[in-house]
């Protein structure tokens, strides 16, 4: 089974491609969708759907799983970024994969077991867990690896 995970953003969406084999959890693929700061919404908008179907079609994953946005500042941007997050869900429901969402406390309990982790520690667990070489040069890759795993966990005895 493949999952990926996504960490919506407006600038920097991060995706994370996971398939459950056997007893333990495989990185397919992860990195980052970046926007140009100076980019019409629209533009980052049609930017993040064109490159989450791309995935899609590359890869045929089973589910899709965001994490759900927190914002405790600047509303305007939880705004902007929920856009993302809608857009990414309207992509998965066209493809006909089902959807999951799970709070950034959820995922940092599942992935660290702690759910007030640090991005480092989160980091490193997903970098052990998916027996990495070496920690995703991008905190948002490595946060939807870690959303994929959170799901997994949460779902599924492998």
């Amino acid at each position: 089974m493949i999952i990926i995970g996504i960490d919506p953003g407006l600038n920097h969406t991060g995706y994370g491609l996971v398939e459950i084999q056997k007893d333990k959890i495989i990185a397919i693929d992860y990195g980052c969708i970046t926007n140009r700061i100076h980019d019409s919404f629209p533009d980052k908008i049609k930017n993040v759907h064109c490159e989450i179907n791309t995935l899609i079609t590359k890869y045929s994953p089973h589910e899709l799983v965001l994490e759900e946005i927190f914002f405790s500042k600047n509303t305007r941007s939880a705004i902007n970024v929920g856009k993302i997050s809608g857009a990414v869900a309207l992509t998965a429901t066209l493809a006909g994969i089902n959807m999951f969402v799970y709070t950034p406390l959820q995922v940092k309990q599942s992935v660290v077991g702690y759910g007030r982790a640090t991005k480092n520690q989160v980091q490193a667990m997903v970098k052990v867990l998916l027996n990495l070489s070496s920690i995703p040069h991008s905190d948002h890759a490595a946060d939807a690896l870690a959303v994929a795993i959170c799901h997994i966990h949460s779902k599924y005895s492998y």
